[in-house]
């Protein structure tokens, strides 16, 4: 099924458009490569943490509309934040965040938070 340009919200659009935060952390903590097996979507996130805290996260996607834009979701709520609260985000606020994604869509908050979890896994 190819996604219609109306099934993307204004963030959607935004964070597609203008991702936040996207490319590759040299000296990163942790690089993590995932890949949804059905749609073939795959995500890559790095992070470097000092302190406690991650002081810069970094994705690249290659996939869907969406997958970049929660990519991008993902970096962003990220910055600062302590690997405890990262590891609370969850694809339902990820989804909610950029405007409630339809089921079409809704596997790329499920790949973000796969990857969140692999690097999670990566730093303990």
């Amino acid at each position: 099924m190819t996604a219609s340009p109306s099934m993307y919200s204004v963030a959607v659009l935004d964070h597609f458009k203008s991702p936040r935060h996207a490319g590759e952390i040299e000296n990163a903590n942790a690089n993590v490569e995932v890949t949804n097996p059905v749609c073939g979507d795959t995500m890559r996130l790095s992070a470097h943490i000092k302190d406690g805290r991650v002081t810069e996260a970094k994705f690249l996607a290659r996939g869907c509309v969406t997958s970049i834009a929660c990519g991008s979701l993902l970096a962003e709520k990220m910055q600062g934040a302590s690997p405890a609260e990262i590891a609370r985000i969850t694809p339902e606020q990820i989804s909610k965040l950029l405007g409630r994604l339809p089921p079409a869509t809704f596997h790329a908050a499920q790949l973000a938070c796969d990857a969140l979890a692999s690097l999670l896994e990566k730093i303990k």
